[in-house]
């Protein structure tokens, strides 16, 4: 029986470490072909499944926390599996160091409350910063991502030196210094939590945690303590991470216990095993009132009603140091192609920064704007969207930004290019430029005549708003300097053509 528990144990561990090396490996965009094999990861995830209205995922993630309890929180939320590398770091200072505390139902209830009006009424800030899917992935991409590329760029300096010229060098730069310090505030409040007390977040403040928590209680499969054999010696209890084992009462509270089997390894008197409960002697340690069904069923509706409503090109010359590029001002933010509208993105989107880390042109980046905090927008200070490239459509996990093929991509018209006199360099200088007319792939600008205040003629560029599509090449190859001449204004619904 005690083999059986330990392989129970490390195959549950097998599959955290699967799930959680995947999650952390799509973030930091190790390639584009491991993007396309281990998307899925990013998909099975509840919130983003939940966003997507994928009611597959979602039933086979309830169901599963029916039969087996909260395996969800131990082995495929990267989130939860972060804590646990906290908390196993945490007992090598000290062990056997957890104790029971008794469930703190109101905190939970009103975050998961909370956040239920919140996902309904499209406030983003609240969801994006209680999702625990996206706070990961804001934590890799913001944190880890940084020193991923810094040793891909001292890779490439050995690789450069030998001449064989296979890695390729990764550009460094900070896309929000906002984002920065939210994922720094989390994963320091995460790992304090974790080192010091296990999975407090998780059982106390993550909405997930909490609506699993509601089927979790009438779960198959549980943790259960055989009086008969136990001596009382509060070891289960001490390595309870999600402090849900009651030794003096041999209770366990399964609304909040993850299935890790942990007190299994511990116990050295076999008193502690995880099997099914008999159906017809079923009780469950915390009983069911009518008010507690009717708290799981306004749930369960709160969040249908939330499903429902959720329907390096180098321009320098060389090694000259030129002026960096500042943002423009857009009267309407640029929204991802595939994003069909900037309500559809702020209705879905969770803020995982997934699309960011999978964009090879840089020009996503976390937006700052209250309503739509850290979800992605345009700029096009460090590249410009290439028409070919629909990485962002096929990452992204929830239906912020749908799946699009390339060639469909340029009959999107997601913006238009603005022209700016004052910054052009004919009308400012008096030189010739034109670059954006002979950049633009859609021919949507040509040059043509205009008249400076001075009496001068000279060649300037005018757009064709209906051919335009928002492209930002224009604005990207601008030689301005810190503005450029002509810059691209959204759309808050995307044309096609």
């Amino acid at each position: 029986m005690r083999r059986k528990s330990n392989l129970l144990r490390a195959t549950r561990i097998a599959l955290a470490i699967l799930f959680f090396v995947a999650v952390t490996l799509l973030f930091l965009g190790v390639g584009w072909r491991f993007n396309m094999w281990f998307a899925w990861v990013a998909k099975v995830q509840f919130l983003p499944a939940l966003m997507a209205l994928d009611f597959v995922v979602l039933a086979t993630l309830i169901l599963l926390t029916l039969i087996f309890g909260r395996l969800y929180c131990s082995v495929i939320c990267p989130l939860g599996v972060m804590q646990d590398i906290f908390g196993w770091l945490g007992k090598r200072q000290k062990r056997n160091r957890y104790t029971y505390s008794s469930e703190r139902r109101w905190l939970r209830y009103s975050v998961l409350v909370l956040f239920v009006v919140c996902l309904i009424v499209g406030f983003a800030p609240v969801t994006t910063l209680l999702a625990p899917y996206s706070a990961y992935g804001r934590i890799v991409n913001s944190l880890f991502r940084p020193l991923y590329d810094l040793l891909q760029n001292a890779l490439a300096l050995v690789d450069t030196h030998f001449e064989w010229y296979l890695i390729p060098e990764a550009e460094l730069w900070l896309r929000s210094v906002t984002t920065l310090v939210v994922a720094l505030l989390t994963l320091l409040l995460l790992g304090v939590l974790a080192w010091r007390n296990g999975r407090t977040y998780c059982n106390t403040i993550c909405p997930v945690g909490t609506l699993l928590s509601l089927f979790a209680r009438f779960s198959l499969f549980r943790i259960q303590v055989d009086e008969q054999r136990c001596n009382k010696c509060s070891m289960c209890e001490r390595n309870c991470k999600a402090a849900a084992i009651d030794s003096k009462s041999g209770k366990v509270d399964y609304s909040r216990c993850v299935a890790c089997g942990d007190c299994i390894d511990k116990c050295k008197h076999g008193a502690v095993h995880y099997r099914p409960v008999a159906l017809r002697s079923r009780k469950s340690d915390t009983p069911t009132s009518p008010e507690r069904r009717a708290m799981m069923t306004g749930a369960l509706l709160a969040v249908g009603s939330a499903a429902m409503a959720q329907a390096k090109i180098k321009v320098d010359g060389g090694l000259a140091e030129i002026e960096q590029k500042r943002t423009p001002r857009r009267s309407v933010p640029l929204t991802p192609p595939g994003s069909h509208s900037m309500h559809n993105l702020q209705r879905h989107c969770t803020a995982c920064q997934l699309c960011v880390s999978a964009c090879p042109n840089n020009v996503l980046r976390p937006s700052l704007d209250p309503l739509r905090f850290m979800q992605p927008e345009l700029s096009f200070e460090r590249g410009f969207c290439r028409p070919e490239c629909n990485r962002c459509s096929q990452v992204c996990p929830t239906a912020a930004i749908c799946a699009i093929e390339p060639e469909d991509k340029t009959a999107i018209r997601i913006g238009h290019a603005v022209w700016i006199a004052d910054n052009c360099i004919p009308v400012a200088k008096g030189d010739e430029c034109g670059a954006c007319a002979r950049n633009c792939q859609a021919e949507a600008i040509l040059m043509v005549d205009y008249a400076t205040a001075d009496g001068r003629t000279v060649k300037v560029p005018t757009v064709d708003a209906e051919r335009c599509i928002g492209c930002g090449e224009c604005e990207y190859l601008c030689p301005s300097r810190p503005f450029s001449a002509i810059y691209v204004e959204g759309y808050t619904t995307h044309h096609k053509d």
